[in-house]
C-alpha cells in the first residue's frame, strides 16, 4: 500500500471532508481516505498498482474542490 497526502483546497466543513472521502473510498483500489478541511489535505491509502494519484486528483475534482499541483 501507498500513501499519498494531497492539498486540496476548497473544502469548508466537516460534510465538505465527508464528500471527498466517501468518493475516494468508493474507487477500487483505494482502502482509506481521510479528509482535512483546516489542514486543506486529504490523505489516501491505496494500492499503487490499482490507481494512480490522477484518478485520485479526478475524483477530488468530480466532487467539486480543487487539488493543488
Amino acid at each position: 500500500m501507498e500513501q499519498t497526502t494531497l492539498e486540496v483546497t476548497g473544502m469548508a466543513c466537516d460534510g465538505c471532508e465527508a464528500n471527498v472521502t466517501e468518493a475516494l473510498e468508493a474507487l477500487e483500489g483505494v482502502s482509506s481516505a481521510t479528509a482535512n478541511h483546516e489542514a486543506d489535505e486529504v490523505r489516501v491509502e491505496h494500492d499503487e498498482d490499482a490507481i494512480d494519484v490522477g484518478t485520485l486528483v479526478g475524483t477530488i475534482e468530480d466532487t467539486g474542490y480543487e487539488p493543488a499541483d
